[in-house]
Order: C-alpha cells, then structure tokens, then sequence
C-alpha cells in the first residue's frame, strides 16, 4: 500500500524563531520531508525570520546543516539544493520596529500566509501586533503558536486575550504535536469507522484504561525550565489531556474541526476533581547511570514532580465507573507511549481450569507505531484446554507494507494542516481553558503544601506509591517497555 500525498496551494510560510532549537530539530527538517514527498508547491516560500542578522544564503546553510543532523537518514544532496531555493531570510525585532518593512515586501498576494510563532510566548502578543499594523497578515492568515500556551489558567486567558485581539480564532492553530501522530488520528478511524468496537466501548464493557507517556532522559540542561514547569504541565495539561479526550469522547456528527473539538471540550468539563489518593508524585534520585532530578536542576530544595500518576474519573453516562489511569515521567525504564484499553473479563468462564484473562486493546504511540488486540485461544496440542494470550497484531510497518510505514512526523502533517486551513487536530481557546481550569486546583495544592514528591530509581517504572494506585483497585500497571 503506497501513501498517498495530497497537495496543498502555494504559501509565504513564516517561521519567527527560524533559528532556535524547534525549527533546526523539527520543522525545517519536516518541510524538507514534505519536499521529498513533492507536496511542497513549486511556488512555495519558506521565510525564516529571527534576531541575528544573517544573509539568505547563511540561513540556507545553517538549515542545510541542521537537516543533515536530524534527518535521520542520507540526505539527497541535489533535491536539498533546490528545496533551498524556496528559502529566505529577514532579520525581524520583535519588540521594535526593525525588519518589518522587509519582511512585508517579502509577503506576495493571493498565496496562503501563514506564521508559525516558534518563539516564547511572552512575544505572542508583539509579533501578533506588528504583523496586523504592518500590514502583513489579514483576516485569511493563519497563526501557528506552540506550547507552553500559559502556565495556568489566567496566563492561557491572557494568551487567549492577547491573540484575539488581533486574529480570529479561525485563524489560529495551537499546536500539540501529540496529535499529529499517525496513531492517535488512527484512534478515531477505528473507533468511529468500524463497528466492532464502538458497542464496547463504554463503561459496560471497559474496565479501566491507561496512558502512559514514559521516557528514559531526565532534565538535563532544562532543569531552570523544567522547575517551572513540572510533569503535570509539561505532559497531563496538554499531550495527555489529549489522548483522554480522543479516547473518551462522544461520536461527532462530523470529521470537523469544530465538531470533533466540541466533543473533546465536553469530555474535559466532564472530569471530575481528584481526590487526595487520586494523586501520585514523584522525582527520580541519583543512579549508577546519571544524577538525580535534585542535581540536574542545580538545586536540592526543588519539589517540583518528575513523575505523576493520576486515577481519572470522567462523569458521564458513557465512562461513570471506568476509570482512565494516567502516568508519565523522566528517567523510567523505556521510552513509550501507548493507551490500554482493557475489557472487562467474561462474566462466566465454562473451563474449569484455564483462568481467562482480560482482552486488551493496546495503541502504540512511539516508538513502533501500531495496535494490537489480546484476545485468549486455545494452547496448541493434546491434553486438555490450555487458554494462552495472543496479540492480533496490526502494527503499521507490517500492514502497510514498506511506502506506508515511511509515516510523516507529527510536525510535517499539522504545518501541512495549517496551510489546507484544517483546524481539527488543532486546540481551541476553550479546549485549553477547560484543561487549565481542571489541573490549576491539582497544582495549586501541591505548591501550597509542604510534601515533597515521592523518590524513585531510575530505570524503574516510578515510585512504589504509583504502583499502589492500581493495586488498590485491584489492577495493575502494564509494564513499560518500548
């Protein structure tokens, strides 16, 4: 099965912070990707802008640099020098007046205009500003903006506030990488384009779900950033807040952008406050491979979460009863993302010694992109009826053969959204609010308290008290590995 590319009109493209981290890592690469895959028009123009003065012919080479650091794979020297072509430069001050003008004459008419701000937000509100009053972007440009979009509620309305003020929320794309990945879009195909699960897929059926977001690396060098941040806001205000709401929500009338968003909205305001025992935080301690979380960040009083595990109870007539278990956390034992679905046991087993176990849906997020379904067979050979569990195994590169397992990255596919217009994997201001509103209360008891969070080694799968959650209930943890 060979992917098909769907092309998108001619765009003016750009990227305010063209010479950070994010671009170099990410979107430069990616729009090379989509280059490759001849999606990117041949009129199309990409304009990095930023600070540092540079001529196009630097920025050319330091984007041909980072390209050849982080494709991945051998770089076609020859398609790299004309995807540079599409490549210029301003040199813009965000806060003053300086490159504008520039820039303006660089943008033509009648093309897609979008800007991707891959900057602070403190400097949302500046680059929106100058954008309008120069008259570089009108009421058919889109505005591409990146987390963190506030860091509680009264910062994410302000951002709210402030972008408004200039740009329609039509025209603004919140960006979550978490939902451009190939597996969480195909979460909704097999949910709402099959009928196999959809008559199971509530709190009859289901017992418990869990998502689970693990990684190997600690902080490293953004240990200042990270103190200011936590797993709590970093992971479970947006990526997984996300994954909950593609799991929980409620059929829409449409593949919409507003329609599928209204569903996840009302999955959020559905959430019910946790409780104190609903709450797990932890920090991993120093080991024989690395520091701890303590020195990473330079500083021993710091009682900031490297770790959290939540019980999550959604209070609506769908999932009233099945709770969504969620952890996430640096330095465990594998790097992984996945959701599990887990059934409900048969209400009577007729074999007398077999002990069934519950079948599972198992959604691989990264790395091996895929699913596969548990379900319980009969043990080959004589002696009596031996049950054994087997996965039905759907992972990508297997059905889809080689051309459809070479899967876009996230980023690729939403800039490639932004300029076809589509919001539908793109958060909306209310969507972020509700999900404020929701963790502010978490995170304002854990900084007015004096708790520390709980130590745990690394390499391991989190604090003993993470594991307790679950047991408590009578259920257990699936073992992270990648």
């Amino acid at each position: 099965m060979v992917s098909r590319v769907i092309p998108v009109d001619d765009f003016d493209l750009v990227i305010f912070g063209a010479t950070g981290d994010l671009a170099r890592r990410k979107i430069l690469p990616g729009l090379f990707r989509r280059y490759l895959a001849e999606q990117i028009p041949a009129d199309a123009r990409i304009i990095g802008a930023a600070r540092t003065r540079q001529s196009d012919a630097e920025f050319r080479t330091e984007t041909a640099a980072a390209i050849h650091e982080f494709m991945g794979a051998p770089v076609d020297k020859a398609r790299l020098a004309e995807f540079l072509d599409h490549l210029c430069y301003v040199a813009v001050d965000a806060r003053g007046a300086d490159g504008w003008p520039e820039l303006a004459d660089k943008m033509r008419p009648g093309l897609v205009h979008a800007f991707y701000f891959s900057v602070a937000p403190a400097l949302f509100g500046d680059i929106a500003e100058r954008l309008v009053s120069h008259k570089i972007a009108d009421d058919d440009s889109r505005v591409v903006v990146e987390k963190p979009f506030g860091r509680d509620l009264a910062t994410a309305r302000a951002l709210n506030a402030t972008l408004a003020r200039y740009f329609h929320e039509s025209q603004i794309y919140r960006i979550d990488h978490y939902l451009g990945k190939e597996t969480v879009q195909n979460l909704m195909a097999v949910r709402f384009a099959n009928i196999l699960f959809e008559p199971l897929w509530n709190a009859q059926y289901v017992d418990h779900v869990q998502i689970t977001v693990a990684e190997t690396v600690g902080v490293g060098g953004r240990g200042e950033y990270y103190d200011h941040s936590g797993a709590i806001r970093d992971m479970v205000q947006n990526h997984m807040m996300q994954l909950l709401c593609l799991i929980a929500m409620e059929p829409p009338y449409h593949f919409d952008p507003d329609a599928v968003r209204d569903e996840k909205l009302k999955v959020i305001r559905a959430l019910e406050p946790l409780g104190a025992g609903d709450i797990v935080r932890g920090q991993y301690a120093a080991g024989p491979d690395g520091p701890g979380y303590l020195d990473d960040a330079e500083n021993q009083d710091l009682r900031t979460e490297s770790f959290v595990a939540l019980k999550v109870n959604v209070a609506n007539w769908r999932w009233t009863g099945t709770p969504f278990y969620l952890r996430t956390g640096k330095r465990l034992r594998a790097r992984t993302s996945e959701i599990v679905v887990t059934f409900k046991e048969p209400p009577h087993s007729i074999f007398d010694e077999a002990v069934p176990r519950p079948n599972q849906l198992v959604i691989k997020l990264q790395p091996n992109e895929g699913m596969h379904l548990t379900v319980m067979i009969k043990e080959p050979g004589p002696g009596g009826m031996r049950l054994v569990q087997v996965p039905l195994d759907m992972s990508f590169a297997d059905a889809l053969g080689k051309d459809g397992a070479e899967m876009p990255d996230a980023y690729e596919r939403l800039i490639m959204d932004v300029i076809r217009g589509n919001q539908t994997l793109f958060m909306r201001g209310d969507e972020v609010e509700a999900a404020w509103a929701w963790t502010d209360p978490i995170i304002q008891e854990w900084e007015a308290g004096p708790a520390r969070p709980e130590p745990y080694d690394p390499g391991s799968s989190g604090p003993e008290e993470a594991l307790r959650l679950l047991h408590r209930d009578n259920r257990r943890w699936r073992e992270i590995r990648a």
